[in-house]
């Protein structure tokens, strides 16, 4: 097999695996109710307190339309906190709630423990070349939105 046969079987298998592992990490608990998909609205959110939807809907690469469903869903859920700005009422603001802060933590701790389990078998030289190859791969897919 030719080096860019492999590459591609490697990558299609490292998303889908990525995709279902991290499903399957997220769902425990208290989590049950949430998707991955949740979980990528709360990490865009994040923890230093509001932001409006655009520039939450921008982070995700969705619509605001998209992102108002995802919101909704969270809303009732528990995890969001949604309110109208005060200076602007059209301009809606979004924070996460107590409980959605300890589900941005734990989706948190799924990525950091992935890192830690993959640069922890690697020396300096080859976190470099790893950090500079995903680097490309970023930007050409930066470049397919």
């Amino acid at each position: 097999m030719n080096i860019n046969n492999a590459l591609n079987e490697l990558l299609v298998e490292l998303f889908k695996d990525i995709n279902e592992i991290e499903e399957k990490a997220i769902r425990t608990g208290q989590y049950k109710n949430m998707t991955t998909n949740d979980m990528h609205v709360i990490e865009a959110i994040g923890i230093n307190g509001t932001k409006n939807m655009s520039a939450v809907a921008k982070a995700l690469n969705v619509t605001t339309g998209t992102l108002t469903i995802a919101i909704n869903s969270l809303v009732k859920k528990g995890y969001v906190k949604r309110v109208r700005s005060e200076e602007d009422r059209r301009v809606v603001l979004v924070s996460l709630t107590p409980k959605g802060r300890k589900a941005f933590y734990h989706h948190k701790k799924f990525h950091d423990d992935m890192i830690e389990q993959i640069v922890s078998q690697l020396e300096e030289p080859e976190k470099e070349v790893l950090e500079k190859t995903l680097t490309t791969l970023a930007e050409f897919f930066k470049s397919k939105r």
